[in-house]
């Protein structure tokens, strides 16, 4: 079993308007916190979330919690994701998940993200990427680092232009979400692209600051 760069670590702290924005890796005790919030949030997350086998408010009960948590562990300790929880002045807010962790010549991995709807734009999730890129570009050795959208999903493209996302194109019927197969667009940035770091960047430009 290999071990994966820059796993476990924590990230931040970034300062935002909504408060101090912190990222570390999932923990079993999160369960009440992850039901709890996606279960009263499902008209928020839902439609822009890939369609379940199974009915939301099952899939999100705290029993599910303990399950997912081993297999997102097990996928970390093997190299393929880096499955982190988003605090906000210390409470769970959401989720950052850097999946598909390709090494060899690819270097690369997708990105994606959720943030409660009480923090929505606070700025919190865009320092959480900003902070999770960083970590991607610096310790865990990536080139590369992409993220999809559904071209209607304002909120999540604002993030990712904020944090230097470039679009490269459509994707066509690429996903199942919310019952049908949604067009969406691919977003990426290279390690050249980053000069200093995202994080860097965004408190140049007012966004953020260090806590």
């Amino acid at each position: 079993m290999g071990v994966h760069p820059g796993w476990p670590a924590d990230l931040g702290p970034l300062r935002v308007r909504g408060g101090v924005v912190t990222v570390r890796p999932v923990r079993l005790r999160d369960a009440a916190a992850w039901s709890r919030l996606r279960t009263a949030e499902r008209s928020h997350l839902e439609p822009w979330e890939p369609t379940g086998d199974a009915p939301w408010d099952a899939r999100h009960h705290i029993s599910v919690w303990p399950g997912m948590y081993r297999s997102l562990r097990a996928e970390a300790r093997k190299g393929h994701m880096l499955p982190m929880a988003i605090e906000l002045d210390g409470q769970f807010c959401g989720q950052l998940t850097v999946g598909n962790i390709i090494r060899g010549a690819l270097r690369s991995a997708w990105i994606g993200y959720w943030v409660s709807k009480d923090v929505n734009g606070m700025g919190v999730a865009t320092a959480a990427v900003a902070l999770g890129l960083d970590h991607c570009f610096g310790p865990v050795g990536l080139h590369r680092v992409e993220a999809t959208v559904r071209p209607e999903n304002a909120a999540s493209r604002a993030v990712l232009s904020n944090v230097g996302f470039r679009e490269e194109g459509l994707l066509r019927r690429y996903l199942d979400v919310y019952g049908s197969f949604r067009d969406h667009l691919l977003v990426a940035m290279t390690v050249e692209e980053v000069p200093g770091s995202v994080s860097d960047r965004l408190v140049r430009s007012g966004r953020a600051s260090w806590a």
